[in-house]
């Protein structure tokens, strides 16, 4: 696909475009309107042919779970192998625009490496996140940031409070998701291991308060975000902090939605999340 329609629904995604105002852009870059509609067909997600752990895995179990957040109850998806075992814990945080099947499907890869995990719906203290991904983004874009990153707080201090979980904790998260996990990491100090897919850096300033190991994936054509790698690098090398920092050459910004098939990138996608893993294996047990 034309990196130019690619990189304009990452603009659609990201930035307040309107609907109307996409598909006019579409319509130009493709060529026509049937062109256009048959992009549109493999950049807006396709959840249920892309699943990859079926919501009633056998080897797994499955609950809906809040807690106490900042002025509001949050509401979660939590997902752990079955069989009673203490385990380490991993948030999982999703996109801008709620937590989407996709994020769901997400949680249970992470529950079926051995992990008790959340996938938190930031959507929740505003109704839940709606099947309309565009009132999804809208929505999230009027979420209190500093009542968000503290409801994410109260998240790991809920798994760390479980009976189940052996006291270490981890996050990893895309896009929105994937920024946020480095405010977590900047915010507490408990936390053990970060992964962020292609996030928006914290300030070069708040970098010597993070204590957690850090994985940082980035799609080598994503500028948007990788023109904040340099001075994050940077701070992270001065402050002495442990972190791994990977480009995937050729991949874009969501290279591991496997939703998306103009922008999934299965070979970075599988690199990444193997590298994932092992970080989890080696901070969180």
């Amino acid at each position: 696909m034309d990196q130019r329609i690619i990189d304009l629904f990452d603009e659609y995604t990201h930035a307040p475009l309107s609907r109307k105002d996409f598909m006019e852009r579409l319509v130009k870059l493709a060529g026509g309107t049937a062109l256009a509609f048959s992009a549109l067909s493999v950049l807006e997600p396709g959840y249920a042919a892309a699943a990859t752990v079926a919501p009633e895995a056998d080897d797994l179990e499955t609950e809906d779970v809040s807690w106490p957040g900042d002025g509001a109850t949050v509401r979660g998806y939590l997902v752990h192998p079955k069989g009673k075992k203490k385990r380490g814990a991993v948030v999982v945080i999703h996109e801008n625009r709620g937590l989407t099947p996709h994020i769901k499907d997400v949680t249970r890869r992470v529950a079926q490496a051995g992990y008790l995990a959340l996938g938190v719906d930031a959507l929740s203290v505003v109704g839940g996140t709606p099947a309309d991904e565009d009132k999804g983004r809208e929505l999230i874009g009027q979420l209190d940031p500093l009542k968000n990153l503290n409801n994410y707080l109260a998240a790991l201090t809920y798994l760390r409070a479980r009976p189940d979980c052996n006291g270490r904790t981890g996050a990893v998260g895309f896009c929105w998701g994937g920024g946020l996990v480095n405010q977590l990491a900047v915010h507490d100090p408990k936390l053990d291991a970060g992964v962020a897919y292609y996030g928006a850096q914290p300030k070069a300033e708040d970098v010597p308060n993070i204590k957690a190991a850090l994985l940082l994936h980035y799609g080598g054509l994503d500028q948007r975000i990788n023109a904040g790698i340099p001075a994050y690098e940077a701070a992270l090398k001065t402050a002495g902090t442990r972190y791994e920092l990977f480009v995937y050459e050729g991949a874009n910004h969501a290279f591991n939605n496997n939703t998306s098939p103009a922008r999934y990138n299965a070979e970075a996608a599988k690199l990444a999340w193997d590298r994932t893993l092992k970080l989890f294996r080696e901070k969180l047990g």
